[in-house]
């Protein structure tokens, strides 16, 4: 399977997880604080946004980079097909 080869994309991804990652402390450490539900709440729907956005950046990297075709329009084996990107795009859904 190809992977991601533009260096600034994986950045952008690792990025967007790492602040993810960050949020998710946060929201951990107010949970066994105990805090307001509402700000835990608004806490957990920012995480979940951005995992929801670096996992569509995920997609719309592999749309344009794992599906690679032979000179018949066949889909390379080993690679993804349309179809299995279609299938991980709705795992996000």
């Amino acid at each position: 399977m190809s992977t991601m080869t533009d260096e600034s994309e994986r950045r952008a991804i690792a990025n967007r997880l790492k602040r993810a990652e960050g949020q998710l402390r946060a929201l951990i450490s107010a949970v066994e604080r105990g805090d307001d539900c509402r700000a835990i709440v608004t806490q957990l729907s920012a995480v979940s946004s951005a995992l929801d956005r670096a996992g569509f950046a995920i997609v719309a990297g592999a749309m344009r980079d794992c599906v690679v075709r032979d000179g018949s329009g066949e889909p390379v084996e080993g690679e993804l097909t349309v179809g299995e990107l279609e299938k991980l795009f709705l795992t996000l859904a």
